[in-house]
């Protein structure tokens, strides 16, 4: 099968969605199908040197409580244009296509079978209760539906009036369940250790309250320590630790993927103190596969990666007393620490994407059979209602003509 996918943020900064894109394009090519990628990126040289095709540039727009990278405009419906027309496709696969962006533009420009797959978790979101009504003709092109969580398919129901089948997120399992640890961070032998990974300078990652927790805990377990790894500014971190708890917390900055894995492997609990936006929640798989123990916030989308809590501890979000008294709890417990490191590596297992994959793919075969032909891109009569030269935004959203 030829299959198409379309990335609606930037390809060269990290994100959940960037790397749902690639690591869906890296199995569907395993599995034997011809896989084509259409993203935006800062620059043309920072994309794969095969089956990625530039979109152009992004400017950041504040979306889903971040910023994120999108794009729109004429230059992007002309490319668009040409990568549906040249890439033949079976089937072509729209990521976020709601947002302001490349995946929009395809909604707009593509005939033929479309599937996509909805990421964003925001119950109030004031782009699309803005444009819903003016976009939805386009959206309605969409054959198949995907929901990465039953929040997410919520969310689609709510504002855009379709329902979506939920396939979550996928996962490479084995990268994570075997390999080193970071040095000196030997799970169970250097200390207890709790890890934090995340873009630590937005507040809705959690990170303020997870920090109010370990002050409890260094107390109750004098040699703990806080790995803190992902982007942020170091130094107002460590300004916020104070000196009381600066000895107990390392800053490790970004970090690579292998490293990711490791940092995973090395925790004896993981915490993720969200506080709101989670449609999902790739890095709790991540780390159940690592066997690491995982505490977090009981956002819907955790509670259902964790099994309401067989999985995994949940606590109340944004209760720094609540977290604290889980992870002291769980740290003085290894037996119990045990048994939810065995839990979590069963539940890791369903979200392994060689499974994800395949059921992305009976949401292609259905779109393609009931379809009447591949996909590709308008005429340029059509082509006019999707976005002309003369005003991008006016002309964006314009009515398709029936």
């Amino acid at each position: 099968m030829r299959i198409g996918l379309v990335c609606p943020y930037r390809w060269d900064v990290p994100g959940g969605v960037q790397y749902h894109v690639r690591d869906l394009a890296e199995t569907l090519r395993g599995l034997g199908h011809h896989v084509e990628v259409l993203t935006p990126a800062g620059h043309e040289e920072s994309l794969p040197a095969e089956h990625a095709t530039w979109a152009g540039r992004t400017v950041p727009v504040p979306y889903n409580g971040s910023m994120a990278s999108m794009q729109l405009g004429p230059v992007s419906a002309a490319r668009v244009r040409r990568w549906l027309r040249e890439g033949h496709f079976d089937v072509v696969h729209v990521h976020e296509p709601a947002t302001p962006s490349v995946s929009l533009v395809v909604c707009m420009t593509a005939t033929g079978p479309l599937v996509a797959t909805y990421h964003a978790a925001t119950t109030r979101s004031r782009w699309l209760a803005a444009v819903g009504p003016l976009i939805r003709p386009w959206l309605e092109r969409i054959s198949g539906r995907i929901a990465v969580s039953d929040f997410a398919r919520r969310v689609q129901v709510e504002h855009l009036g379709n329902d979506a089948v939920v396939i979550p997120n996928g996962v490479h399992v084995a990268p994570f369940a075997q390999g080193p640890s970071l040095p000196g961070h030997t799970r169970g032998v250097d200390g207890p250790t709790i890890g934090f990974l995340g873009r630590y300078d937005e507040p809705r990652k959690g990170l303020p309250v997870l920090l109010e927790a370990m002050r409890t805990v260094v107390r109750e377990h004098p040699g703990a320590r806080l790995l803190v790894a992902g982007r942020g500014d170091p130094g107002a971190l460590r300004d916020a630790l104070g000196d009381d708890l600066a000895p107990s917390v390392a800053v490790l900055g970004e970090i690579s993927e292998a490293d990711k894995a490791a940092f995973l492997r090395s925790v004896d609990v993981y915490c993720a103190p969200n506080l709101l936006g989670e449609s999902f929640g790739v890095v709790l798989i991540e780390a159940m596969a690592a066997g690491a123990p995982i505490v977090a916030s009981d956002l819907d989308a955790f509670a259902r990666v964790l099994e309401d809590g067989a999985a995994g501890v949940l606590v109340r979000r944004g209760d720094s007393a609540a977290l604290a008294r889980a992870l002291s709890d769980l740290l003085a417990d290894p037996g119990r620490r045990a048994r939810l490191s065995a839990a979590g590596q069963a539940a890791a297992a369903g979200y392994d994407w060689q499974v994800v994959a395949r059921r992305v793919l009976d949401v292609y075969e259905t779109v393609v059979l009931a379809g009447t032909g591949g996909v590709t891109a308008a005429d340029d009569e059509d082509l006019a209602a999707a976005g002309a030269p003369d005003g991008v935004w006016p002309s964006l959203f314009r009515r398709p003509r029936r």
